[in-house]
């Protein structure tokens, strides 16, 4: 492959779709008899943890003018991350230059497992923030950026390409061939890359607006690979009560709205998490009803999801490297699995025949504001997938339309969401009370099974049992914030833009030892435990 990137791009585009799909389809015959031969069985439970972040530029704690005012010129802009810098802190490169991600090691679900995961996030982010600091810039745990880099407007940061050679490459992307690919093949319609959310319109010529959203995707491996379909029914019928407690991405950068949209109408109209629809909308074709990026079908076998893989529409055929791990024997197979665009999503992997594992990979939550409450949607899924499965948990039998609704509705609601789930007594109820109750008994029951104690479980999954006993979300905190500043007379993008140096301002203080619950008012907690 050559040096530059435009180079690169034409290299790509000279593979054979065909026989890449060839590949694909015989590597997939590979994992089937390797999991009728047990391969894929690993009875160790297992959580993993990816975590991703943007930069923004380090304000002055003291800039602030007298009354409380924001300085505009000191807001928390966003920040282009040096790649020296992302090797320097052990961090990967995700799709934009302000983009940085963190890929948690594997532990065993226990105590032990989910401590070691914890301080193992800490440890980084901490030696992370103390070198990004000398930078001039501060990696920041949210769901979508607001504040595009200071003297550009996010309009022009996210569609800012350039022609090389007749390749279309991103001016901010990173050098990720696939994405710039993305944009030159002739498939390039199948994906949308445009935005398209309640009063924001963006159109542009490469994937480059998905950039404006960051995420957390815990991992639960399922100890008997024949049982995968068990789990992902239940891990689909949770994701719309998880992301529900979870959302964090309510407003898109000021100058993306449309001109004629008033705050009002914009604060009255805001989905709770527009990263859902970010992800879809410029990724999906705009008229492909089903698209790449979807909630998913039940499965019907673990066979089943292999071939749904391998069956999935190939956007961008890649060259792919073999070496001598055990998985490599399927290498075409997994760079596929790559843009298996679902919310979520199987995995099958695996560095030699003794780890190989299939596992389950939890897309809809949105970075948090904290570790402590990125912890606690990962303990949460866990302790469901542990727990919902073993018990037979009736909630299996809520229909898969009715999970799909409940999913949408969180996306746009958050916890004002009219969700229907099925507790311990089968009758399908939409009382937030018992939703929750029951929701958080098996999370709790889950983790317990593991050998935490009480204690333990009730540590881990308080952060979010707080954001159900009071209705207040990361997305419901934001919109106080703008809506509160609107009513005292600044413009929707001061309110949006002192809403975000809040959040950077609250998280500074709480990002490695608080939780979201340390920022409400002690109003909005009287009676908390």
């Amino acid at each position: 492959m050559t040096d530059d990137l435009a180079g690169a791009v034409d290299d790509v585009l000279d593979i054979d779709a065909a026989e890449f799909q060839d590949r694909v389809e015989s590597e997939a015959e590979v994992i089937v008899d390797e999991l009728r031969d047990g391969t894929f069985d690993n009875p160790q439970a297992i959580l993993g943890l990816e975590y991703e972040f943007y930069a923004v530029s380090e304000p002055r704690p003291d800039a602030r003018k007298a009354g409380g005012a924001e300085d505009a010129g000191d807001m928390p802009t966003l920040k282009r991350v040096p790649r020296r810098l992302l090797e320097l802190i052990g961090f990967e490169k995700e799709l934009g230059l302000h983009n940085a991600e963190m890929t948690v090691s594997p532990q065993p679900m226990n105590a032990h497992g989910l401590a070691a995961q914890e301080a193992e996030v800490k440890a980084r982010l901490s030696t992370a923030l103390d070198t990004t600091k000398a930078e001039g810039m501060r990696l920041v745990s949210d769901g979508m950026w607001t504040i595009p880099p200071e003297g550009e407007t996010a309009s022009s940061y996210l569609t800012d390409s350039v022609e090389d050679r007749g390749v279309r490459i991103a001016s901010n992307m990173s050098d990720s061939v696939r994405y710039h690919a993305m944009a030159n093949t002739e498939r390039a319609t199948a994906a949308g890359m445009h935005v398209n959310a309640p009063h924001v319109t963006l159109d542009a010529d490469t994937v480059m607006p998905e950039s404006l959203i960051t995420s957390i995707q815990p991992h639960y491996q399922v100890p008997q690979a024949v049982d995968l379909p068990d789990y992902f029914r239940y891990a689909l019928r949770v994701a719309g009560p998880l992301l529900a407690l979870g959302v964090n991405s309510p407003f898109f950068p000021p100058d993306l709205y449309d001109d004629d949209a008033d705050p009002e109408t914009i604060l009255s109209d805001a989905w709770m998490e527009n990263r859902i629809s970010v992800f879809e909308t410029v990724l999906n074709a705009e008229h492909d009803t089903a698209g790449k990026v979807r909630f998913p079908r039940d499965i019907d076998s673990v066979e089943d999801a292999v071939r749904r893989i391998a069956e999935d529409d190939t956007l961008v055929p890649m060259p792919v490297e073999e070496g001598d791990r055990f998985d490599d024997r399927f290498a075409h197979f997994r760079l596929k699995h790559g843009t298996f665009w679902r919310w979520v999503r199987p995995v099958f992997g695996g560095p030699d025949r003794s780890s190989a594992n299939a596992r389950i990979e939890f897309r809809p939550v949105p970075a948090q504001p904290t570790v402590r409450d990125s912890v606690a949607v990962l303990a949460a899924f866990a302790g469901l997938m542990e727990s919902l499965p073993r018990l037979e948990h009736p909630v299996a039998e809520l229909d898969w339309e009715t999970a799909r609704d409940n999913f949408y509705a969180a996306m746009r609601d958050g916890l004002d969401a009219d969700l229907r789930w099925i507790p311990n007594d089968g009758q399908e109820t939409s009382d937030f009370e018992a939703v929750y109750a029951d929701l958080f008994d098996h999370a709790e029951a889950g983790l317990q099974a593991r050998g935490l104690s009480d204690e333990e479980a009730a540590k881990y999954l308080w952060p979010l049992r707080q954001r159900a006993r009071h209705r207040l979300t990361p997305a419901g905190w934001k919109h106080e914030q703008v809506r509160q500043r609107l009513y005292d007379g600044a413009t929707f993008e001061e309110a949006v833009h002192g809403m975000q140096r809040e959040y950077v301002d609250r998280q500074r203080d709480t990002l490695i030892e608080g939780s979201f619950a340390d920022w409400v008012d002690d109003s909005r907690l009287a009676g908390s435990d």
